[in-house]
């Protein structure tokens, strides 16, 4: 669909002049003939880039009225792209390192002043895998680290954004700390998974000591394929997480039950709804402290969100009693009665 809406005049121009002033091909100096403007979408705004353009007059050269464009576009943004590589690397952290969600980047994206629908939200993490697996392949820096190491361990995981689309499967030295390869995939067979193995496996020029991965059967069937006889383990997290699951089931019924006692919250609120006065303003206070301890979660197995909320409706309880011990009365908050 076409788009319906024009964007906001940008605000911040920048002006690119090639770094080249000789013909690549002759050597003969080039004219400059020309400039091109391009807007550009990026998290400080809307950007103009007023680009010069050189060509080279020499009508014996290969390279006759060929454009030669300002070399400091490539750090700007992809060509023929509307958003800036910054764009597409705040998208990238929040898929990858914040797990978030296709929807949820764009509320931030939105929440930021940045106009993006949802299917070019899409689009700019398909663009964030392909420049990543761009960088990947460049193998020379990683074959030099690799060979000082002697070895590697390897460590492979699927990181999928949304329910249906591929998953990108990603391969680390666990020595290094290093990437060694991204692939996107729309499945998860173990003669897929077997095939990035050995692929990393005959890349690495050193040998493989180890491999880590979670429980999932085809990348155990697929480790075992690929690199036969060589030591898997499960990652330690999913030890830990294995480990805690009664904690977490007895904490998550714990704050089930918290929650009973504090379900009226609401109700205070709307009793005080349009009063004034100090003492309805210390009741909405203390109601919302309540609202905002109980959506504040923790991420198990490390964190018990059902101890969290017991602390924090505790220090509630405990504030009101001191406000009650000051004042002779203590407010009629659902925080008491946790």
């Amino acid at each position: 669909m076409a788009k319906t809406a024009r964007r906001d005049e940008p605000k911040r121009i920048k002006t690119l002049v090639p770094l080249r002033h000789n013909c690549p091909h002759c050597g003969e100096g080039m004219w400059l003939d020309y400039t091109n403007q391009r807007t550009l979408v990026t998290l400080a705004g809307g950007t103009r880039l007023i680009l010069s353009i050189r060509r080279c007059h020499n009508a014996q050269c290969s390279a006759h009225l060929r454009p030669f464009r300002p070399e400091a576009e490539g750090r700007w943004a992809l060509p023929h792209h509307e958003f800036g590589l910054d764009v597409v690397a705040h998208v990238g952290a929040l898929r990858y390192a914040e797990h978030r969600s296709v929807p949820e980047i764009h509320r931030t994206l939105v929440g930021r002043g940045i106009d993006v629908s949802e299917r070019t939200v899409t689009n700019l993490l398909d663009r964030y895998d392909e420049l990543l697996a761009v960088a990947l392949t460049d193998d020379r820096r990683l074959k030099g680290l690799l060979a000082g190491q002697g070895r590697v361990i390897l460590a492979i995981d699927g990181l999928q954004p949304d329910v249906g689309h591929e998953v990108l499967w990603v391969i680390r030295d666990c020595l290094s700390g290093e990437v060694l390869l991204a692939k996107s995939l729309l499945s998860a067979r173990q003669q897929d998974l077997a095939e990035l193995l050995a692929a990393v496996r005959d890349a690495a020029g050193v040998p493989v000591v180890g491999a880590v991965s979670d429980g999932q059967h085809s990348i155990r069937k697929a480790i075992a394929a690929a690199l036969p006889g060589v030591p898997h383990q499960l990652c330690q997290f999913h030890y830990l997480r294995e480990a805690a699951r009664p904690i977490y089931e007895a904490d998550r019924h714990a704050k089930k039950e918290l929650k009973k006692k504090v379900r009226e919250v609401r109700g205070i609120e709307r009793s005080v709804e349009g009063r004034a006065g100090a003492e309805a303003e210390v009741i909405r206070g203390y109601c919302g402290a309540v609202r905002s301890a109980l959506t504040d979660d923790g991420r198990p197995p490390l964190e018990a969100s059902g101890l969290k909320l017991h602390d924090r409706l505790q220090a509630i309880s405990d504030s009101l009693n001191r406000v009650g011990e000051k004042g002779g009365r203590r407010p009629s908050c659902a925080g008491s009665r946790a």
